[in-house]
């Protein structure tokens, strides 16, 4: 793992992505490896339909700015957040955009994969509000390659979260997304 680790889930109110953020900082800092994690969140006043972004910062040592300020993985929903967000990214990061509502792609020097992640809640799993659930399992697969975490500590996080009766249903949208990724990565 490199020294310091930042990562954003960015799109509208209602599709999870602070549960998101918080689900991969609580992973990292449950971990055996000795990580740290802070998240923060910020969204707007609307409850649903509003722009929203959670970071989480996870690092080997002790974390002395809680903000993402160059992610190396963002996960981006929706235009509107591509279009403020994508910017930011680390030279050389990742970002994995939702081919449904984010039409163009950034101008940046990152990987961009463009992926069926609001389709694949919707029309694989038949749930749209798992959406961060299949968004999570292609970032489980991202830092598994890049050797930042386990998928395992992700998917159990997932499992200790979620309300009781829903497991069955968030696995599958956490593998979907994982088999999303790894076609591609």
């Amino acid at each position: 793992m490199s020294e310091r680790y930042e990562i954003r889930v960015a799109g509208s109110g209602g599709q999870g992505v602070i549960l998101a953020a918080v689900i991969i900082g609580q992973a990292a800092a449950l971990m055996e490896e000795g990580l740290n994690s802070v998240q923060t969140q910020a969204y707007g006043p609307e409850a649903r339909g509003g722009a929203s972004k959670s970071e989480v910062v996870i690092a080997r040592g002790e974390i002395d700015y809680p903000k993402a300020t160059k992610p190396n993985l963002q996960v981006i929903l929706t235009q509107k957040a591509a279009d403020e967000y994508a910017g930011d990214t680390a030279r050389g990061g990742t970002i994995i955009l939702d081919d449904t509502f984010v039409q163009k792609d950034p101008d940046v020097e990152a990987n961009i994969f463009r992926l069926p992640i609001v389709k694949t809640a919707r029309d694989v799993i038949g749930r749209e509000i798992v959406t961060n659930m299949v968004a999570l399992g292609a970032v489980a697969r991202i830092l598994e390659v890049d050797g930042q975490m386990k998928s395992e500590s992700i998917k159990n996080t997932i499992l200790a979260s979620v309300p009781k009766g829903s497991e069955e249903l968030n696995t599958k949208a956490f593998e979907e997304g994982y088999k999303l990724m790894k076609e591609k990565k």
